[in-house]
């Protein structure tokens, strides 16, 4: 099969990640209603026909924060990229990078900073969950600005780690040895029917170490170390006040990342975010929140003239791009699309997969304004929405 949108990427995903792996990328929290919101909710909007309009020059480019960009979209940051195919956040940068778009990296990603930065020849943004070690915390923001990183993206919503169901049940979360070397018969059963990830990936690439976080945790291995670090670090005291000290220890453009309620945009942009993300983490963390689609009018409404509002979760075609932006949003960003696009083997995957995709999801925007009458980013607004 030929992959022809994120469904696809996502069964070769499936077929070729060990079970820990998918679900990890694939799962959200609890009941997963949140989840499927934001794929139900995208999927409800109707667009605006229009017909008989010159679209024989239609243009995606955009800006994002003060930046050219080909089209309005970026690639979030997702955790453990790295292990879904051979230094993955690299193979991900590199394709953001010839599709012209915005490359986010996780901090806790398999390849650290000074690898990806080695890689490309354009600034990527960086993501911060902000830590008990302050002190670790500075270094890494230190780090990040050394390598030229041209956005900080402060991720809000993981005061404390979502109940994800799906990583109880297969060990990854709640159990013991959680580990791809190692542990229960079944684990070990579900790694030998998964040989090319198991070659490629978990035998046969370098370490799987996590690159930013060695010098907090220099033996972090997949996936128990991951999961001991999180709980201990990750600090549920955060507040408002401490993005005035991320702002005092960063020079460049801040994103706050995880915004669901105006009040809270209107607090993001009072400590002086660039921008913001709508975003419920991809339904991972407070289920039974609002689809991220349903809350961005609201937050555009309340704070669209002060900063960028972009928006993350459920965005899988160039046509959810294309709703997102008649909604208000600046732009979009993929998460779990571009993983599942990386993690669907030698053939399709990889570096590759990545690239494609972007490709389709730009030629899909491409098709769905020239059917709507529309030649440029500027002219989508609300009415481009029925109902």
């Amino acid at each position: 099969m030929i992959p022809a949108s994120v469904a696809d990427y996502r069964q070769l995903a499936r077929a070729r990640l060990p079970r820990q792996l998918f679900d990890y990328l694939d799962g959200g929290s609890y009941d997963e209603l949140t989840l499927a919101a934001n794929r139900s909710d995208l999927q409800a909007l109707r667009l605006r026909q229009r017909v008989l309009r010159d679209v024989s020059h239609v243009d995606t480019a955009a800006t994002l924060l003060g930046s050219r960009v080909a089209m309005p979209l970026a690639l979030a940051p997702v955790g453990l990229a790295g292990a879904f195919a051979p230094r993955g956040e690299v193979a991900a940068a590199l394709a953001a990078e010839g599709a012209g778009v915005p490359f986010c990296l996780s901090t806790v990603s398999i390849c650290s900073i000074e690898e990806v930065r080695a890689a490309v020849t354009q600034p990527f943004w960086f993501q911060l969950y902000m830590m008990r070690d302050r002190g670790f915390v500075r270094e890494l923001l230190a780090r990040a600005q050394a390598a030229g990183c041209s956005a900080l993206v402060v991720t809000a919503d993981l005061a404390v780690l979502g109940a994800r169901y799906r990583d109880v049940r297969n060990g990854m979360a709640g159990a013991g040895n959680m580990s791809f070397r190692g542990g229960r018969l079944e684990r070990a059963w579900d790694l030998a029917r998964h040989p090319g990830w198991l070659l490629e990936v978990g035998l046969g690439g370098r370490p799987m170490l996590f690159g930013n976080l060695a010098g907090v945790v220099p033996t972090a291995r997949m996936l128990s170390d991951f999961a001991a670090w999180t709980s201990s670090q990750f600090d549920p005291s955060v507040t408002w006040k401490d993005l005035g000290w991320i702002r005092d220890n960063w020079a460049g453009p801040m994103i706050v990342k995880g915004v669901l309620d105006p009040a809270d945009a209107r607090a993001a942009a009072d400590a002086g975010a660039a921008a913001l993300i709508v975003s419920n983490h991809g339904g991972r963390q407070l289920d039974s929140a609002p689809s991220t689609i349903s809350a961005l009018p609201a937050i555009v409404d309340a704070v669209g003239d002060r900063l960028e509002v972009l928006i993350d979760g459920g965005i899988h075609s160039g046509q959810d791009v294309v709703k997102a932006l008649a909604l208000g949003a600046r732009g979009a960003l993929l998460g779990r699309a571009w993983v599942y696009a990386l993690a669907a083997g030698r053939r399709y995957g990889g570096g590759a997969g990545v690239a494609n995709l972007l490709a389709n999801l730009r030629r899909e925007m491409e098709v769905t304004m020239s059917l709507q009458g529309v030649t440029g980013m500027a002219q989508l607004e609300r009415s481009a929405i029925l109902g």
